[in-house]
């Protein structure tokens, strides 16, 4: 049936060939405009809807009707609704002659239809293949070329236009930046000085037809750019995300399928290359039946590789579908021992070993990717897996006992670990479609390990092992599989001499060939078995060896400093003796540095709050060998020596008035220090690492850490004063003088506190300041202590956990502070959060020791974003800047609203910004000025403190007080220099017996004993409280369900430790119910 429309007509002769009526109709087109038809009309007709008459004479074969369409201006690249052009059609039914002619006409060989294909994808017809691709290569060189002569000009029409029709912009840049011409077959994978790749570019750009066809030619979906990032990483366009991850997994399961084939082929030289590539396989990948590529190559019975498998890390016990392992496949006995050597030591270790790509975070390098291996409850990191199966280039390496990982909820990717020693390690597994799975594997295995590594491993040697020390599982590993091979060479050289020495065999040549070939390729094996153990024997006493040396060399040292040192103290007394000098510095000393475990060489793992104190590791403490941790002090001096008959004390407080009185002084003065030699106590530690020295009791002061932190309530009228008030910036004022005021319980304290046990508590609740107070030590490794106070009417909570880092330097010890004091106001609904300054103690192995804080603390109001910064100075050349506090109060966008300064030994003052500014200025001048008159040589000393109770802050006209220091009692210099407030922390009364639980610091026997005056008891006492928390920490690995059933009151009571509500940071926090009197289940410590 005939159409009546014309393109009807078009589209009907295009498909019955009919040459003649369609010159007839294209004709008629050109003498009758009015009559004119659309040469590119499309069909509706379901079964060829979309298609031209151009598509319908190429599709049925009509040459001459696709010449005369052509001639008459026919769009050559059009596409259908399927998105086939003539091309496709053409080359789908094989037509060579119209191919070649729709070529003539510049028909685009690179169009991709609706299935991503391209004409050549479409045919089988290696004739028209090879016209095809001949005529992409063309292409492909001319738009190149276009493109570069637009970019020399500055065509940006042209340029725009070549981009849109799918020209990748990287090709020009590339060709421009080598100065040479791509050829045919040019690297799809080649990187830009960037990292990218042609595949990131068009991912970038959101090229959807260039990302299928860079695919198509095997374009890397896992290139790393500059920027750490994947093509996927760089676009937002689902459907490339869609399209590269789904080559990401091809990819994957092709190397897998690489890495099967090879295991059951025997091909060493592949599997070797393919599991020390950049994207290895996973070694414990999958056939259709479960096999894995240990699997294939035991029932192939392939020697060598299994021996690669094993030695990369193939876990022997791995079951297939039908739960049979490698072991239950082998055929030969002589692998069925090989792999049974290796079975023996995954079973022992009772945790599977795992390695693979993560990105970790460096200070200072920011993300790099590592290859990451955990075994036998051991984190490493190498650059690259290649590095991992050769041993070599180990950027480090931990223990994971006591690990535990942390997460993002709202990141797939990311998690912490953090162990024992309180490092941090940031990890990212690879961006990929199953990150949530991959990171899942990870943590699981991270916990196993840990677990394993806590059992198993002794406290003693949870150390990081950064000097690539070989494991001693490794070596025996090694040793198994060499004495394994040696069996099986032995009993294969005797049995080939056998049959040589038979005359019978002496005929037969191939069995003794192929016999031979066998004895060699086992000798190959046991070669390379031993020669793993001498390079691990050989590694191992490389490593010894130098440890050996930097000991001896560190020894040396320190006997020379220590005798140097003794003798310019000598000196310097005898000098002082004869000659009265001003002072240096008035010695604010702080002896509080602890015996704990070091983290490296030069850096102490320590708990302090306002002062270098630290919770010291039981093992280190109860030793014979006593350091003298505090030096003499003038303070300390006007100590007695002797009981005092003017100390008034009792059991039972005196009442005025209704109002409780506290007791003004202890039982019994402190003991003298004079009598110690420092030298004679020095000279016995030549060689012994700093931290394992034990402290005598002597040095102590007769309070728990947990007391000594509680002195941060001495100023709670500060608290008080800033709910008083309605406006935050008087809010902050006080908040910040709460802050500094804490720090000035430091001063002239030379005792060191005792270290809390775990599970040590301790409360206090004072009607007259209106607060109550618990704190609990929550962990020993690392030793934090945790603290929660509220105020009677609720009008503030009080929270935080210290856990300082100590560094010593040789004369000094500088403690840097860790952890987040947190003060929130509910009457306000604000928070205030800020950390506490670095403080650090001069001369702590000879001379006179001084105590200083430094750094910057900032108090934030998260409510408002209004924060105080405050600066404390270090003090400088000549002391001028001892113990000064300035900063000032900025609003949430930085504007300066009032300043703060003063001494944190003193007083803290306000006052106006520009006055402030003002007086700062003049006082810099001054200073110039008298730069000439107060020039001097450096040995030059500084002017002698001030006392306690002089005012030496330099008050400012306008200024307005905001705190100022509680002066120390009369009798202070007795009592270890506590102030009012320390007096009473350890008070004991009749009215708390059987109310405080039995972990409270008072009911500690070794400081009652110390208070008391009976240095003999504490000192016993004190030992046996350190053997029996040894005891109780070497309970704490075990790890079975009857055990931990028996012992469920071990661990922190009162505190959980979880992120802090207001910034997120690592915190423990109160968990309530302490008030409530339920003391059950409490662990014994005392």
């Amino acid at each position: 049936m005939e159409a009546d429309a014309p393109e009807d007509q078009l589209l009907l002769f295009a498909k019955r060939g009919s040459c003649a009526h369609i010159r007839r109709l294209l004709r008629s087109r050109v003498d009758d405009r009015d009559a004119s038809v659309d040469i590119n009309c499309t069909s509706r007709c379901p079964p060829s809807a979309g298609w031209t008459a151009l598509h319908m004479a190429c599709y049925f074969g009509h040459r001459d009707v696709v010449d005369e369409l052509l001639k008459a201006g026919a769009d050559v690249n059009l596409q259908n609704n399927m998105g086939d052009t003539a091309l496709h059609k053409a080359a789908y039914t094989g037509r060579k002659e119209i191919v070649l002619l729709l070529l003539r006409y510049d028909a685009c060989a690179n169009i991709i239809n609706g299935t991503a294909q391209i004409p050549k994808d479409v045919t089988e017809d290696d004739e028209i293949i090879t016209m095809l691709e001949a005529a992409e290569r063309r292409e492909t060189r001319r738009r190149e070329e276009m493109l570069l002569e637009a970019a020399r000009e500055g065509d940006v029409s042209t340029l725009s236009k070549l981009s849109v029709h799918g020209v990748s912009v990287y090709l020009p840049v590339k060709c421009s930046f080598n100065g040479a011409r791509l050829q045919a077959g040019a690297d799809v994978n080649l990187q830009n000085n960037m990292g990218d790749t042609a595949l990131h570019k068009a991912a970038y750009t959101g090229r959807k037809e260039i990302v299928l066809l860079l695919l198509r030619y095997d374009a890397c979906a896992n290139i790393i750019n500059g920027t750490a990032q994947i093509p996927k990483d760089v676009t937002e366009d689902d459907e490339i995300i869609t399209m590269l991850e789904a080559a990401e997994r091809r990819e994957t399961r092709r190397r897998e399928e690489m890495l099967l084939e090879a295991a059951r082929e025997g091909d060493v030289s592949t599997l070797s290359k393919l599991l020390s590539g950049k994207e290895a396989p996973n070694i414990h990948c999958r056939d259709s039946v479960g096999n894995t590529p240990l699997h294939c190559a035991a029932y192939r019975g392939q020697k060598l590789c299994v021996m690669k498998l094993l030695k990369s890390g193939a876990g022997p016990s791995v079951k297939n579908n039908n739960d049979q392992t490698p072991l239950d496949l082998v055929c030969s006995d002589e692998l069925k021992r090989t792999i049974a050597a290796y079975q023996d030591k995954d079973v022992n270790s009772g945790v599977q070993k795992i390695e693979g790509p993560l990105w970790k975070s460096s200070r200072f390098l920011g993300w790099r990717s590592h290859w990451v291996m955990i075994e036998d409850g051991t984190l490493s990191w190498y650059p690259r897996q290649s590095d991992a199966l050769a041993g070599v280039r180990k950027q480090g390496c931990t223990s994971l006992t006591q690990a535990y990982c942390m997460v993002k909820p709202w990141d797939h990717c990311f998690f912490m670990l953090r162990c024992f020693d309180g490092t941090v390690h940031s990890f990212k597994v690879p961006s990929k479609m199953d990150s949530v799975a991959t990171r899942k594997k990870w943590l699981d295995a991270f916990e196993a390990h840990s677990s394993y590594s806590t059992r198993h491993c002794p406290q003693e040697q949870m150390i990081n092992d950064d000097d690539g020390d070989v494991a001693v599982g490794n070596m025996t590993q090694a040793v198994q599989v060499a004495s394994t091979c040696q069996k099986k060479l032995e009993s294969e050289v005797s049995t080939f001499l056998s049959m040589v020495k038979n005359e019978e065999n002496l005929a037969l040549a191939a069995p003794l060939l192929l016999k031979a070939k066998e004895t060699s390729e086992l000798s190959s094996v046991t070669c390379a078995a031993l020669h793993q153990c001498l390079e691990l024997l050989s590694k191992q006493e490389e490593v010894w060896s130098l440890k050996l040396e930097q000991e001896v060399e560190k020894n040396k040292a320190l006997t020379e400093a220590l005798q140097t040192l003794a003798t310019e103290h000598h000196q310097l007394k005898n000098s002082l003796s004869k000659s009265r000098r001003s002072s240096t510095l008035r010695t604010l000393t702080e002896d509080d540095f602890y015996d704990a475990e070091s983290d490296s060489e030069s850096e102490l793992s320590v708990s302090g709050f306002l002062s270098v104190a630290s919770h010291s590791c039981e093992e280190d403490e109860g030793r014979d060998t006593p350091l003298l941790s505090s030096l003499r002090h003038p303070s300390a001096l006007r100590g007695p020596t002797g009981m005092s008959g003017e100390c008034h004390h009792g059991n039972q407080p005196a009442q005025n008035n209704g109002v409780k009185k506290h007791r003004t002084s202890l039982p019994s003065p402190m003991f003298s220090r004079n009598d110690v030699s420092i030298w004679s106590i020095l000279k016995k530690c030549i060689g012994m690492e700093l931290s394992k020295i034990a402290m005598p009791v002597v040095f102590n002061e007769p309070l728990s850490f947990l007391q000594r932190l509680t002195e941060y309530m001495e100023h709670t009228y500060l608290i008080h004063q800033a709910n008083a008030t309605t406006d935050s910036v008087e809010r902050m004022k006080c908040v910040a003088a709460f802050a500094v005021s804490a720090v000035a319980s430091q001063w002239e304290r030379t005792g060191k506190p005792f270290n809390p046990l775990l599970g040590e508590t301790f409360e206090l609740i004072r009607d007259d300041l209106g607060f109550r107070w618990v704190s609990e030590q929550v962990s020993h490794h690392p030793p934090v202590s945790a603290f929660h106070a509220e105020g009677f009417k609720a009008d503030f909570v009080f929270h935080g956990s210290i856990y300082p880092k100590l560094k010593f330097w040789g004369k000094t010890i500088e403690a840097e502070p860790k952890g987040i004091i947190t003060l929130e106001l509910p009457k306000y609904n604000e928070a205030y959060t800020w950390t506490n300054p670095t403080c650090c103690v001069h001369n702590i192995i000879v001379g006179q020791l001084w105590i200083e804080q430094y750094g910057n603390v900032e108090v934030i109001n998260h409510k408002t974003g209004e924060r105080c910064s405050m600066t404390f100075k270090p003090c400088g050349l000549f002391g001028k800047e001892l113990h000064k506090v300035e900063g000032y109060i900025l609003d949430k966008s930085k504007k300066k609203l009032c300043a703060i300064y003063g001494k944190w030994t003193e007083s803290l003052y306000t006052v106006d910004c520009t006055t402030f500014d003002a007086h700062k200025k003049s006082d810099r001048k001054n200073s110039d000025d008298k730069k000439g008159s107060k020039r001097g040589s450096v040995d030059e000393e500084p002017e002698e403190m001030p006392p306690p109770d002089a005012e030496t802050v330099q008050v400012i006209p306008g200024s307005e007080l905001l705190w100022k220091i509680t002066p120390r009692p009369e009798n202070s210099a007795k009592f270890y220099a506590f102030s009012s407030f320390a007096m009473q922390l350890n008070e004991q009364e009749k009215s708390m017996e059987g109310v405080v639980p039995l972990t409270d610091s008072r009911v500690r026997p070794d400081i009652r004993a110390m208070e008391n005056g009976d240095i003999d008891l504490a000192s016993a006492e004190k030992k046996r409280l350190e053997e029996k928390q040894r005891m109780a920490r070497k309970n704490r690995t075990k790890s079975t369900e009857e055990w931990k059933t028996r012992n469920a009151a071990l661990g922190p009571r009162w505190f959980q430790q979880g992120p802090n509500p207001h910034n997120k940071c690592p915190d423990w926090l109160y968990l309530k119910g302490y008030w409530d009197r339920n003391y059950t289940q409490l662990p014994d410590i005392y």
